[in-house]
C-alpha cells in the first residue's frame, strides 16, 4: 500500500476536492472524519456528475443510479457527493482479499484502515499487481518455509520449483488428501500465478 494518502474531510468544499485530485495527480481521495476514521471516498466520477447535469436533468422514469448523480451534480461538499459506506480493506488483510473486494466491488482503490478504521494507507490496481514482480525464487522459499512447513511428515520428501510464478511440487506424498489442502496453500502466496503436483 502507499502510505503517503491524500484525503479530505465531510466539510471539504467541491473546489477544494477538485484542486486536490489535481495537485496530488489522484482520481479519488478517502473522506476522514477528524479523528482520521473513513467515512466514504469521492471520485473524479462524483465530480463530473455536476457538468453532466449542468445543460439539464434526466427523465424521472431513468434507473436509480442516474437519479442519485442527479443528487450528486448538487453536491458543494465531499460529504455530500461522496460513496459511503466506505468500502475499505484492513491493513492485515492479504493482497487476494484486497483484490478480490475490489473485483467483486469494481473499484479501483482501497482505503486501508487499523482496528478502529482509521485511515493508515490506500491500495490501488497497481499496487496489487506488484506481487506478480516477486522472484521466482523468493516465492518458491516462501512456499517452503510457510506451507510445506505446515505438513512436518511431508516436508522433507516434497521440492518445490517455481517458474514464471507457476509453482511445481515434486516428490512423495503419503496422504494424497493433503493435496488439495497444499494447493489452496500454495495459490495463497503472493505471486503466485498456478500450482501442479508431479507426485510418485
Amino acid at each position: 500500500m502507499t502510505h503517503t494518502v491524500v484525503a479530505v474531510g465531510r466539510q471539504a468544499t467541491f473546489k477544494d476536492v477538485a484542486e486536490n485530485m489535481h495537485e496530488w495527480r489522484v482520481s479519488g481521495m478517502p473522506v476522514v472524519e477528524a479523528d482520521g476514521r473513513v467515512i466514504g471516498v469521492v471520485t473524479e466520477a462524483d465530480l463530473l456528475a455536476k457538468e453532466e447535469y449542468r445543460d439539464g436533468v434526466p427523465n424521472l422514469n431513468e434507473p436509480r443510479e442516474r437519479m442519485e448523480r442527479l443528487l450528486k451534480s448538487g453536491a458543494l461538499t465531499a460529504g455530500e457527493m461522496m460513496s459511503t459506506p466506505a468500502i475499505s480493506v484492513h491493513q492485515d488483510a492479504r493482497v487476494t482479499e484486497a483484490a478480490r473486494i475490489m473485483a467483486w466491488k469494481g473499484v479501483k482503490r482501497l482505503p486501508v484502515v487499523d482496528g478502529a478504521g482509521r485511515l493508515v494507507g490506500i491500495v490501488s490496481r497497481s499496487d496489487l499487481l506488484k506481487v506478480f514482480l516477486r522472484s521466482d525464487e523468493e516465492i518458491a522459499e516462501e512456499i517452503r518455509q510457510e506451507v510445506l512447513g505446515l505438513l512436518p511428515d511431508a516436508a522433507p520428501t516434497l521440492r518445490v520449483q517455481v517458474d514464471e510464478g507457476l509453482a511445481t511440487v515434486r516428490g512423495t506424498l503419503d496422504d494424497r488428501s493433503l493435496v488439495p489442502v497444499a494447493a489452496r496453500l500454495i495459490r495463497s502466496v503472493e505471486g503466485v500465478v498456478d500450482v501442479d503436483f508431479d507426485l510418485d
